[in-house]
């Protein structure tokens, strides 16, 4: 009898979970294949450098021309459609709100026709709004059916979801990805999921700072301002309040929270956003919050590296910001990689 193989996931945040909990759907019933999750981080603890449990989480098309920018929308559309699902599922974090974008200085991309059908179109609800619709200032403006994510709710329901299916989990601190075919007898493929990479030059980190408070918001509002910068709200399902953001400091490495930045997010939310009246313009702030987004040069590494003796490291991390948007379809990449070059085999369909 054949030894057992096992597949090792690197990261448990957002790409590291729907990684694991994909490639574990991916493997037919009785298979000889199991999977083995490692991480220095999990959904009950806390890190400035594991991002995906302090996103404010929601999904927004980003229009654009690149290779890069039209590999993100077809994963971004993948996780839209596979959100609809979560939202169904009690417990999730995941919900349907409805969204809203109002720019004030909108870039060419926006004014193109052919990219807002190709980012946009397939989002239920969208339209763009009518000049009577948009507040002063505002130049460009759409409504469509977005949905949020509560982060920590939603990658422990994961976590969840992957060991009652037989998943494992280890808590280690890996120096190299080579360090993870040591970890479990037989490991022929390593999934490289760890954010920054561990060890990859082009790797860098992008500091944001967002305030999260206990004053609900129905909607998930994006405005960028005249100057360039964006503004936001994000209402975190299950009764989580609503995160303020946001700013983006790539190579900034300050732990601390500026108390000059909240009240400049707070005093551009009161402005902009439609908290309910009972709010009275004040906030109830729960905490300011700093995290490290994982960002790469040249977008997300997703690809196979050969090694000797048949061994294989498939990669995927540096997502930056927008690890929940294409989360579920930078998965499916990342085990068609898997499966397409030796790996564990797809699940028949039927």
């Amino acid at each position: 009898m054949s030894e057992k193989e096992t597949i090792v996931v690197i990261g448990a945040g957002v790409i590291g979970l729907s990684t694991a909990v994909r490639l574990q759907q991916s493997l037919p019933s009785r298979s000889k294949v199991s999977v083995l999750l490692v991480a220095r981080d999990w959904p009950s603890t806390t890190s400035l450098n594991y991002a995906s449990p302090w996103a404010g989480a929601h999904y927004r098309p980003v229009p654009g021309s690149t290779p890069q920018a039209l590999r993100e929308e077809k994963q971004a559309q993948a996780t839209y459609a596979h959100f609809k699902t979560e939202a169904t599922i009690s417990g999730s974090g995941v919900a349907r709100v409805e969204g809203i974008e109002h720019l004030e200085a909108p870039p060419p991309e926006y004014l193109n026709s052919k990219a807002i059908d190709t980012h946009y179109a397939h989002l239920d609800g969208f339209r763009q709004l009518s000049a009577g619709e948009l507040p002063a200032g505002v130049k460009w403006g759409v409504r469509y059916d977005s949905f949020c994510v509560n982060s920590p709710v939603y990658c422990a329901y994961l976590l969840r979801k992957f060991i009652l299916h037989g998943g494992e989990t280890r808590e280690y601190t890996l120096a190299n990805p080579g360090e993870a075919f040591y970890l479990a007898p037989n490991v022929k493929t390593v999934v490289n999921c760890s954010g920054v990479g561990i060890g990859d030059p082009k790797s860098f980190i992008i500091r944001g700072q967002t305030c999260l408070v206990r004053n609900p918001c129905p909607v998930t509002l994006t405005r960028q301002n005249a100057d360039g910068s964006w503004s936001f709200s994000i209402p975190r399902p299950l009764e989580g309040g609503t995160i303020i953001g946001g700013t983006k400091a790539p190579h900034d490495w300050d732990p601390n929270p500026s108390l000059e930045v909240r009240e400049k997010l707070l005093e551009n939310a009161k402005k902009w956003f439609p908290f309910t009246p009972e709010s009275g313009g004040e906030f109830d702030i729960v905490r300011d919050i700093v995290g490290r987004r994982p960002a790469r040069e040249g977008g997300m590494r997703i690809e196979t590296e050969n090694l000797l003796g048949g061994k294989r490291i498939v990669h995927g991390y540096g997502a930056a910001g927008r690890g929940f948007e294409i989360s579920w379809g930078v998965a499916g990449d990342i085990v068609a990689l898997v499966r397409g070059e030796g790996g564990a085999r797809e699940k028949a369909s039927l």
